[in-house]
């Protein structure tokens, strides 16, 4: 069978990370994946820094959708959508916009799925603004004095009926939260409070009809004030659905008040071929660069990887003389970083040896909601995990975001006689696959399902060693009962590339988990995380 040009176009675009060769002379190509491997940084973590005045996206690998980034001085602090798993709201530091370490993370109780948050400070304070699916849909507010913490308890703001918050205040000193659809409501001087009705100010920009989209959803509006104007910027088109759905758009207006006057060049940002390396791209955040220049944070799906959620990525920004600014495209090239600023240490060890008291911050139950946290406990160098539920379905996971098309994992697990045990890649309650074992053998995980027994080998104890590699979307399983013994490999084999929001909804992503089901506890330690390329 002859390969035909187009088809080996979408076999490097489906493929992060294949081309290492130098193809910046290959003629007429649409799309060129990167020419060199991604940087690696943290067990082989691929990150953004290519470490010669470059970058290449996403500057947040994994799911980070709908970034709220504050400028704090020479800081930057960043937050996003965190939904159901917690804790939640991990707070990133930055102080060049292309390297960026974890604090902590600002959302300790189960509140509701949590969508689009925005981050703020004023008056010396900070304010997290964090709208919530749940029994009522409503809009919360926590506020700290210190960004990392403690922050205070989320309050309800009585916001039943939008999405999408961003705080903003007008020449006069007063507060406002803009909202979804093209709305606004007043904000009291203490930012906790609602003090007047919501009001509609904005009818967004439209689309032509004949545009794959998703939906019109006008939401995830950011605000800044320059050049005399306040620019307003935000999404429409829906976050998933077709590639060339999503996209940024613009306004402004000399006044909060309006009219608002729509940018002549919409949409700013948009994916317009499946051939892209980015899709669905949207949900910008301008801020300004530490040597005044200006670049925006948004967020996208990673071509044939809807797997791995919305990712942070990364894009110069420009005004142009007639005071509208416009956004430069991802071709999915190295780009030039941001001048000035230093990098911090970059991104977070996924191993992890269980060592002191407390789980290290990128550990989230990824379902369940209250009383989780009370199941774990961290000692002697090992995760206790009292176990609940019957399985993965109904006893909620413990796990990671990563970021990576190819990695492993391995640990160690030992349990008492009435527990299962699982690791798996998790997307939800209902779509999950990976491998169980309990005291007489082991439980295949597909399809968000626990079937029956696929091996039942002699001498299984309730101490043994699980390994997962999932190396672009094809996951095997292997388990050993120590270190002396070769790695089994399970008999299955599994794809998982349909294990995603455009399949089961959710707007999650793929997740490294394990669980403990039954009655008793489990004990895990000796995790390691590599990524394979």
């Amino acid at each position: 069978m002859t390969l035909q040009r187009r088809d080996l176009l979408a076999l490097l675009a489906a493929s992060p990370g294949l081309a290492a060769a130098d193809c910046s002379d290959a003629p007429g190509l649409p799309y060129l994946p990167p020419c060199q491997p991604w940087p690696q940084g943290l067990e082989g973590q691929r990150k953004a820094d290519l470490g010669d005045g470059r970058y290449l996206n996403p500057v947040l690998a994994g799911d980070r959708p709908d970034p709220s980034v504050l400028k704090d001085g020479d800081d930057y602090y960043l937050t996003h959508s965190s939904f159901e798993a917690l804790p939640g709201l991990l707070i990133w530091h930055s102080r060049d916009l292309v390297n960026w370490r974890p604090l902590a993370n600002a959302l300790l109780e189960p509140v509701g799925s949590v969508w689009a948050p925005d981050l703020c400070k004023h008056n010396g304070r900070y304010y997290l603004y964090l709208p919530v699916k749940a029994q009522p849909n409503d809009i919360l507010v926590t506020w700290a004095d210190r960004i990392e913490g403690p922050w205070s308890r989320p309050q309800p703001l009585g916001l039943h009926k939008h999405i999408d918050p961003t705080h903003v205040v007008g020449e006069d000193g007063q507060r406002w939260l803009f909202l979804s659809g093209g709305d606004r409501v007043k904000l009291s001087a203490d930012g906790l409070r609602v003090a007047g009705a919501v009001e509609h100010v904005y009818d967004p920009w439209r689309y032509p009809e004949d545009w794959d989209v998703e939906a019109f959803s006008p939401e995830g509006p950011k605000m800044l004030f320059h050049g005399g104007w306040w620019h307003m910027v935000l999404a429409v088109g829906g976050t998933a659905g077709p590639p060339t759905g999503h996209m940024v758009i613009a306004a402004r207006s000399r006044s909060l008040d309006g009219p608002w006057e729509q940018a002549p060049h919409n949409p700013l940002m948009r994916t317009r071929s499946s051939r892209e390396r980015w899709w669905s791209r949207g949900h910008g955040s301008l801020v300004q660069g530490p040597q005044g220049d200006w670049w925006m944070l948004y967020h996208g799906y990673e071509n044939s990887f809807h797997t791995l959620g919305r990712q942070t990525l990364l894009a110069p920004a420009r005004f142009s003389a007639d005071g509208w600014f416009h956004v430069d495209a991802d071709d999915g090239r190295p780009l030039a970083k941001p001048r000035g600023g230093r990098a911090v240490p970059h991104g977070m060890p996924l191993s992890d040896d269980f060592a002191g008291s407390t789980l290290k911050t990128h550990w989230q139950f990824l379902s369940g909601g209250a009383g989780q946290m009370a199941r774990v406990r961290v000692a002697d160098g090992q995760l206790h995990l009292r176990a609940t539920g019957k399985d993965p379905g109904d006893s909620p996971p413990l796990g990671f975001i990563q970021g990576d098309p190819a990695f492993e994992v391995e640990l160690d697990a030992d349990f008492d006689e009435g527990v299962q045990i699982g690791l798996m890649m998790f997307y939800g309650p209902r779509l999950y696959a990976g491998m169980g074992a309990h005291a007489k053998g082991y439980r295949l995980l597909r399809y968000g399902q626990d079937l029956r027994a696929a091996a039942r080998p002699a001498g299984i104890e309730r101490r043994l060693q699980l390994k997962l590699k999932c190396v672009r979307h094809v996951l095997t399983l292997y388990s050993r009962l120590d270190a002396s013994q070769p790695w089994a490999k399970f008999p299955v084999q599994m794809d998982v590339s349909g294990y995603h929001h455009n399949v089961a909804g959710g707007f999650a992503s793929l997740r490294p988990a394990l669980y403990a089901a039954g009655q008793g506890t489990a004990r895990f330690s000796n995790l390691r995380y590599r990524a394979l390329g």
